[in-house]
């Protein structure tokens, strides 16, 4: 009988296979379970299980059987990948228990790890809206409340009051918003949107919601007036009509007024739509309407007919009173003002054309253009402000957009950024017949919000609380950091403080309505934003506010680029060349690293204190190219190659030959930015430390950066993109690994570009080097070029030269920008023997290959492969072919490449998917390099767009003082693992289910002059693996890509669960974030669906279709953070805040600003007795009694519908709760018994009606047969 070797397991270091469940007595399981579309796999082998006994009748009943069928062991656990979970059909145990791993000797270790999220933490919702409201609209005040109201053309409201209090609601339909207008210190507000309908807001609940809605059928609405205290809406048409709401019920009064009889009947033309209705201040009962053809009609409400009728030339934009009520002015579209008295209406009482020029006498002055709108304020104390927007003189085309204060003799005009959308002019009273006393004016534009200070004669402006300046350059990308460092923000907003503008107003800001206070939420939060022009805004976003901390520029440590220069920029980058791309910031050690779209890199270190340095600036050689791979003939390559020309700062980092002339590569190699050479002056704040330039490559411009990482404790910066991989020692400044991604996979490239001949290589090969994966020695390591990706191994009288050129090396890499000729490079043969023990990916075997591929290889296929060996050509093709697999998503998508420009956080639009393989994730951690390592090492986590991940493992220097003068060695580890789909994003964990930080440098000032140097020791934070006295895993590594998440346990490099995402979609954001003291993986898919999975076991915890992706925006910005917390950019203007936490949503109430408090109106003044007896009408104006159901009728039912709103008493109720919850239950109660009544009135009314008509027919019918006698019935 066939001996089974007792190492049958160790040989493969660990089941490498990811997806069964061996069941006990070691016989597999073959079944597959149904398919399902999210799918999470668990394996689990128990420790009895893997102890075998030889002499044990089931196993030698085991053996038997494998001799008899003639294959191994070891060929089944080959055969088990057949039913992985990357094949999209597998599914396996989700719950929160653990799972057992393998490892060599059959030593099980795997403790329990207790889940404790449920999917009952997890829910998702809105929480507020920061920004400048995109494409505004609309604008109104409230005198009394003190809030603003902004209405946009997406159909969006947006309520401002105190710092703090911002509230967003939105129309289900989307319309435009055409005006607002508050209910003056009722806690309500009026919005007309372009689909003809008008809404009423309750403002007194935290979220506003509709109480009614109102929509015209047969008219088109143009304007709206609402008259101070007063209950009745006046509604202008297109159609010159006007039309009367009660605001209580929302139903449309009997009164209308009609064009045809505003006007004169001699008139012939139709006066065009209503552009302005108002009260007079002098007598409620007149109303002035406003037509567009330059007809202004006195209508008096009693008498229903026109008092007054003006007419005038010029079309009329705009109308306002004085407050006497005797006069009112008008804007026209020839750019004049023209003011009437009501006592002389044949002709306007003064008109003038404040910006245009003087005529001789007798003739007109020269046409300018319209003033859209004009505010006419009076004073007590002084000469009346007369404000308006545009009127500029068409000779002066390039002025910018005005708005003009006329004081007295006194115009100033203030030119603003952007055109000018509305402006109001905010007062002290909100009587319209008393003095208004202006003290200032709010001017909406179209990309900023402005107050100007009326009271000062030079007219400030006020300084803007609110984050309204997030767009002050288009938003490229964005970082959110939750429970970051408390002294941060304290630090950040020191230094920023001190680089704010000058020149404010010293007033207060005068928008100060609702109420607001911190809630619950305590820990900071911080958002960074980068921006198209280079800029960086650090933003304190804590307790659901936005404020400014800090502002970092970039572009200041380039040269700025004069007219005519930098034509290689803009080959690929039309516009803005400092545009950010991605942001990588620690807040433990303050390093920040941002990457740009031309293709650059720079390091910031944080500081208190002002220094002028130079800035010290690599420059990277980044290109590959397949078809350029040369495989050197055995008599004309050198023996080895020449050290001078692998430079780390100058070493081609392609992966293929490199044959450019000299004259070429001076030519070529150049950056597409220059860096200033001369000191610069740094303030206090972040000071650039390192800048690193990709340059250009045989006339082709570097591609942008696709991948970033920082590690502070190892000094080490990482980059990538489609052609390879840069590792860069910032303490140093030399470069370290400059490699194409092909190169990284060693002796095993899984994926094989172009076939070579393996008879030259192989002769070439065998007189100069051997093929081992095993560790190499120090020495060796060293003398190898830190860009070659084998593991060589060199004659002793080579590996000596290289020992004694490692000082020269060394001097050499501190010389910057220095182009040197690519080196030639020496390619791998094909038929070399590729150790699978050594390899240890999931990869590397053709069972695993096709499982990635999703299907099945049967004993016939697998015994096929086999006889050909682990190097051979169809080892290659089962490789190629699941390559293809993986990559089919993003290769095949061509409509997705071209919607979806720059995609994720890296810029996908230049990767040549057909042919490279870009960078897309990095990430440093301490982890275990290669399979069974038995102690942790510094690592980096590289993923690839086509699912492989690789580990590379970095060398550092024992002793601190060391790192600033020995090199940093780094090289491949050869370790890889596989995913479907580009890799998004690593994390890990210990073994008690704790997420692991990446270890870190404790921050301390660099020019700080006062400390010593035995203070000046790096003082790092290394997060180890909890310890144990057992043998086996002690970390778990999280992987997600663009399809689904997997997480292995290192260092047997187990996969343990694999949750298949998604297959019809991808996605685009993917962040493992703390929830609830535990771990949790969050995603953010293409189609919408927002989902997170528990950790480690990726159960799922929460999916919600929230967000369909409209707008490569979204995608470029959405990210997730610790404790429930996201952001994307919704609009280009403005930032949304949501959160995926059941907790905070319950909280969310509390946390939001009051738009309403009880403010008690203020009292008219006393007019006096001869002003009330000759000032104006002495009666009072009853408009229930005018424009009620009694006097006026209904209105026709076709003209408008009535829509109850869902924030009616039903809504009400709903919201009734906390602090205020039982007053608002009273209120409620209230208005329900009010309402209850008005019912019981209208039926007491409609029964009265109805006993009239019967009385008055019955006395008809009685005085019809009084004479008559009986004989005449």
């Amino acid at each position: 009988m066939e001996k089974v070797p007792p190492s049958f397991l160790g040989a493969r270091g660990g089941v490498e296979d990811d997806g069964v469940s061996p069941g006990g007595g070691g016989r597999v399981n073959t079944g597959s379970p149904p398919p399902h579309t999210h799918t999470s796999f668990f394996l689990k082998i128990k420790r009895s299980e893997l102890n075998l006994s030889l002499g044990s009748p089931s196993l030698r009943e085991d053996r038997h059987a494998f001799k008899m069928k003639k294959f191994n062991f070891r060929k089944v656990l080959d055969g088990l990948t057949a039913s992985s979970p990357g094949s999209g059909s597998s599914s396996g145990s989700n719950s929160g228990g653990g799972s057992g791993s393998v490892h060599p000797g059959g030593t099980v270790l795997r403790e329990e790890i207790q889940e404790t999220l449920t999917s009952e933490y997890f829910h998702i919702c809105k929480t507020v809206r920061h920004g400048f409201p995109y494409q505004p609209t609309a604008l109104a005040f409230d005198p009394v409340q003190k809030t603003l109201a902004i209405g946009t053309r997406t159909g969006a409201i947006r309520i401002l009051g105190r710092p703090g209090v911002d509230c967003y609601c939105q129309h289900e339909s989307g319309a435009a918003v055409l005006q607002l207008q508050f209910l003056i210190n009722e806690g309500a507000l009026v919005s007309a949107s372009s689909d003809d309908t008008l809404h009423l807001w309750n403002l007194r609940q935290k979220r506003p919601a509709i109480l009614h809605s109102l929509k015209f059928n047969r008219e088109r609405i143009t304007y709206c007036h609402l008259p101070f205290q007063s209950k009745w809406l006046y509604v202008g048409t297109e159609r010159g009509n006007t039309h009367i709401v009660n605001i209580e019920s929302f139903i449309l009064s009997g009164y209308v007024i009609m064009w045809n009889k505003a006007i004169e009947l001699s008139t012939k033309t139709h006066p065009g739509p209503v552009v302005h209705l108002s009260d007079s201040p002098r007598d409620e009962g007149k109303l002035l309407i406003g037509y567009e053809n330059g007809t202004v009609v006195f209508w008096d409400l009693k008498s229903k007919r026109a008092e007054l009728r003006l007419y005038y030339d010029e079309a009329i934009h705009s109308i306002d009173w004085h407050h006497e009520g005797k006069q009112f002015m008008c804007s026209h579209s020839d750019g004049s003002l023209t003011l009437w008295n009501l006592k002389s209406p044949s002709r306007p009482f003064q008109t003038t054309i404040p910006h245009g020029k003087s005529q001789k006498e007798g003739r007109k002055s020269e046409s300018c253009k319209p003033i859209l709108k004009v505010e006419y304020k009076t004073c007590r104390n002084s000469e009346p402000f007369i404000i308006f927007s545009g009127g500029l003189s068409y000779d002066k085309a390039c002025r910018r957009p005005s708005l003009t204060i006329m004081h007295g003799k006194a115009i100033t005009v203030l030119e603003m950024d952007h055109p000018i959308v509305e402006f109001l002019t905010l007062c002290e009273t909100p009587y319209p017949n008393e003095f208004q006393e202006p003290y200032a004016v709010v001017v909406l534009l179209e990309k900023d919000l402005i107050v100007v200070d009326l009271t000062q004669s030079n007219f400030p402006i006020f300084e803007n609380p609110y984050p309204m300046d997030i767009h002050e350059s288009p938003v490229t990308c964005t970082a959110y950091f939750a429970d970051c460092p408390p002294d941060l923000i304290l630090v950040l907003y020191s230094i920023g403080v001190k680089h704010k503008k000058q020149g404010y107003s010293n007033k207060e800001w005068p928008i100060t309505g609702g109420a607001w206070n911190l809630g619950t939420q305590t820990y900071p939060e911080i958002i960074i934003t980068g921006h198209a022009d280079g800029s960086i805004k650090f933003w304190d976003a804590s307790a659901i506010t936005l404020q400014m901390l800090y502002k970092l520029k970039t572009s200041k440590v380039f040269e700025k680029q004069k007219v005519g220069e930098g034509k290689q920029t803009c080959e690929i980058v039309e516009e803005d060349p400092y545009a950010i791309q991605m942001i990588y910031w620690c807040p433990e050690s303050r390093i920040f690293c941002v990457s740009g779209v031309s293709a650059y890199v720079i390091i910031y270190k944080f500081s208190r204190h002002e220094i002028t340095a130079e800035i010290v600036s690599l420059e990277v050689r980044l290109q590959y190219d397949v078809e350029d791979i040369i495989t050197p003939e055995p008599e004309t390559s050198p023996p080895f190659p020449d050290l001078s020309s692998q430079l780390p700062s100058s070493r081609s980092l392609s992966g293929s030959t490199n044959t450019v002339a000299s004259e070429g590569v001076a030519k070529d190699s150049i950056p597409c930015l220059n860096v200033k050479t001369r000191p610069v002056r740094m303030p206090p704040g972040y000071q650039a430390e390192l800048v690193i330039q990709l340059v250009w490559m045989d006339g082709e411009p570097p591609q942008q950066i696709t991948s970033l990482a920082v590690s502070s404790a190892y000094g080490i910066v990482a980059f990538g993109n489609c052609n390879g991989l840069a590792v860069v020692d910032f303490i140093q400044k030399t470069v370290l690994l400059s490699m194409g991604t092909i190169d990284l996979y060693r002796s095993s490239d899984l994926y094989q570009r172009q076939p070579r001949s393996p008879r030259k290589n192989k002769q070439f090969i065998a007189g100069l080097t051997e093929l081992n994966d095993s560790p190499v020695p120090l020495e060796l390591e060293r003398c190898k070029s830190p860009t070659s990706g084998l593991a060589t191994r060199i004659p002793e009288a080579a590996a000596g030269f290289c020992r004694n050129e490692i000082p020269a090396v060394r001097q050499r890499n501190q010389v910057h920008h220095l182009p040197v000729k690519g080196s030639r490079k020496l390619s791998l043969p094909t038929d070399l023997k590729a150790d699978l023990d050594h390899v240890n990916g999931h990869c590397t075997s053709p069972t695993s290959q096709s499982c990635s591929s999703g299907k099945r290889l049967s004993n016939a296929d697998v015994s096929k492969v086999n006889r050909w060996g682990p190097g051979k050509p169809p080892f290659r093709k089962a490789q190629s072919a699941a390559c293809m697999e993986i990559s089919l998503p993003v290769t095949t998508e061509e409509s997705r490449e071209n919607l979806y420009n720059r995609s994720r956080s890296s810029s996908i639009s230049s990767i040549d998917k057909d042919s490279k393989e870009a960078i897309t994730a990095l990430y440093f951690m301490e982890s275990f390099a290669r399979k069974n390592d038995s102690t942790v090492s510094p690592c980096l986590f590289v993923g690839t767009s086509l699912g492989m991940v690789l580990i590379i493992s970095l060398n550092l220097p024992s002793a601190d003082e060391q790192r600033f003068t020995e090199p940093v060695m780094v090289l491949p580890s050869g370790t890889f693992l596989s995913l479907k789909g580009p890799v998004l994003t690593f994390s890990c964990m210990d073994r008690t289910g704790g997420l692991m930080h990446p270890p870190y440098e404790v921050w301390k000032d660099p020019n700080n002059i006062d400390e010593n140097e035995k203070s000046w020791r790096r003082k790092l934070v290394m997060n180890f693996p909890s310890p144990s006295q057992e043998i086996g895993d002690h970390q778990y590594t999280i992987i997600c890509s663009e399809k689904q998440a997997k997480v292995f346990s290192l260092p047997s490099q187990t996969c343990l669960y694999v949750h298949n995402i998604t297959e019809t979609s991808f996605i685009l954001r993917a962040d493992v974030v703390v929830m609830c003291n535990s771990a949790c993986l969050a995603c953010f898919c293409a189609n919408g669906h927002i989902m997170i999975m528990s950790l480690p076991s990726l159960r799922p915890m929460l999916d919600v279709n929230y967000l369909p992706l409209t707008d490569m925006r979204i995608a470029r910005t959405f990210c997730f953070t610790n404790e429930g917390q996201a952001l994307y950019l919704v609009s280009p203007t403005e930032i949304q805040r949501l959160t995926y936490s059941q907790e905070m949503c319950d909280n969310l109430q509390d946390m939001l600003g009051d738009l309403f408090t009880p403010i008690e109106t203020p009292e008219a003044q006393n007019r006096g007795f001869l002003k009330g007896l000759f000032g104006g009408s002495g009666q009072t104006f009853d408009r229930e009694e005018l424009f009620g159901e009694a006097s006026a009728g209904k209105a026709s039912r076709s003209l408008a519908q009535h829509i109850p709103g869902p924030g009616g008493i039903e809504g009400m109720k709903g919201a009734a709760g906390g602090v205020m919850g039982e007053l608002t239950r009273a209120r409620i109660a209230l208005d329900e018994r009010g309402q209850r009544l008005g019912e019981l009135e209208e039926k007491t009314a409609g029964m009265m009606t109805s006993a009239e008509a019967f009385s008055k027919h019955a006395h008809e019918l009685m005085l019809k047969y009084k004479d008559k006698k009986w004989y005449q019935f």
